[in-house]
């Protein structure tokens, strides 16, 4: 494939409303790791504003929300706007709910609580056919987005989350070394990550692996072997 999916999805500007301080800082420390232009409100009134002002290519919304509600600022933008990706977030799944919700043209919906899996794989399902699904990390690995798989000659390699989301990182920072704080702020989130931690980590993911894809770069963090 001429472009991976990472580099397509910086190519987007994505809004990200929700109202809960700790689930929308999680929901954009996630997402700023693909999106290089992440956006955020905390209600629907400035969600609505920041769409005007900016117009991004992806919202994704909560629907219960003070001030302005998600579906109130979704029925505004789909008013004159039929083609900006709408994702929302819920915590029900009546049939009855994800009828109104398909009423409103939105793309996709995703079910609290949210999961980067969920998140990444609710963000794939809405693109449809326009951007590819594979993450080629060399001739014999490739990473499937849709799946949330990781794959050696056709053959799926099974991993744990958080190993699948350090090759995930790894490739998105293909063209740099990620860091040790990198590491520590996307993968531990809000404990603390120490050395021996993290070596353990990675040895054990390598041992997963049946070729050694993980160089390390001493005193500063590791990159993909190009």
């Amino acid at each position: 494939m001429d472009e991976k999916i990472l580099e397509q999805f910086r190519n987007y500007r994505i809004l990200c409303v929700e109202d809960e301080d700790g689930i929308r800082k999680r929901l954009v420390s996630t997402l700023k790791y693909y999106f290089d232009d992440v956006l955020e409100a905390s209600n629907g009134e400035d969600g609505y504003d920041l769409y005007l002002e900016y117009k991004p290519d992806i919202i994704i919304s909560d629907i219960q929300m003070p001030k302005q509600n998600g579906i109130e600022m979704v029925q505004s933008i789909r008013k004159e706007d039929l083609s900006t990706i709408i994702i929302m977030l819920t915590a029900y799944s009546s049939e009855e709910y994800l009828l109104q919700l398909i009423n409103l043209n939105i793309n996709h919906y995703i079910l609290k609580p949210i999961t980067s899996e969920s998140l990444l794989g609710g963000i794939i399902q809405s693109f449809g056919k326009k951007i590819d699904k594979k993450i080629e990390i060399d001739n014999e690995f490739y990473f499937n987005i849709q799946e949330y798989e990781l794959y050696y000659r056709s053959e799926i390699i099974h991993l744990r989350k958080r190993e699948k989301e350090f090759l995930l990182l790894l490739c998105k920072n293909k063209n740099s070394i990620l860091t040790y704080e990198q590491i520590e702020e996307y993968l531990w989130r809000d404990k603390s990550m120490s050395m021996s931690a993290l070596k353990t980590f990675i040895k054990e993911l390598r041992q997963r692996l049946p070729s050694n894809i993980i160089v390390n770069v001493p005193q500063i963090g590791y990159k993909i072997k190009s």
